[in-house]
């Protein structure tokens, strides 16, 4: 009966060891899903929002002295702002883009370098005609506006991903527990569980 005893507290620990394992396997690969979600909100979205509206700030600046016919910013300033939307622009080369982004942004970097085009050729007009570098300017704001509308969009799908995680997580707990309870009703039936020995006749 010893080694009958010995088997009943095996299958029972194995069982609790099993049950731990793989909860902790889900628990772990929703948490690496929480994990990543938050990441790709701050440093994929969050960040590139911020370097859209620094790219926008100087854009509007170009459309602002345009409006003034600012031959002094031209002269002075264009060449700095330039030089520092093409800086974001690389920053923002390194987030992590969706296919639909990269498009939008492939769409950007064109009309960016088409505007520096119509601004030489606007400076060589002696500031009077507008038409063409106006129109760069609202196509490169049109692309802006789409990359921060992507932003949210991704921003919401990735809240929505860490939130079903979470729920799974939730789940997981409640089936966790009641599992629980069963095992170790289950233990004990197995550890309690002592067959009767067979026939020992019965004394006259």
């Amino acid at each position: 009966m010893a080694f009958f005893n010995k088997i009943k507290w095996v299958l029972g620990i194995l069982m609790v060891f099993v049950l731990i394992i793989t909860t902790n396997l889900i628990d772990r690969n929703n948490f690496l899903r929480v994990k990543d979600s938050v990441t790709t909100i701050y440093e994929d979205r969050l960040i590139a929002n911020d370097l859209i509206f620094e790219i926008l700030s100087p854009v509007h600046e170009k459309e602002v002295a345009i409006a003034l016919s600012d031959s002094s910013f031209f002269s002075n300033k264009n060449a700095v702002i330039n030089s520092n939307i093409q800086g974001f622009i690389k920053q923002f080369e390194q987030t992590k883009l969706t296919r639909e982004e990269q498009a939008v942004f492939s769409d950007l970097k064109r009309n960016i370098s088409d505007l520096k085009v119509a601004e030489t050729a606007y400076v060589d007009s002696g500031f009077s005609n507008k038409n063409e570098v106006l129109s760069q300017i609202s196509a490169v704001n049109k692309n802006l506006y789409e990359l921060s509308k992507i932003q949210l969009n991704e921003g919401s799908r990735q809240i929505s991903i860490s939130n079903r995680a979470i729920e799974t997580v939730e789940l997981y707990t409640q089936i966790e527990i009641y599992f629980l309870i069963f095992l170790a009703i289950v233990v004990q039936i197995i550890v309690m569980y002592n067959p009767k020995k067979k026939g020992v006749d019965e004394s006259e």
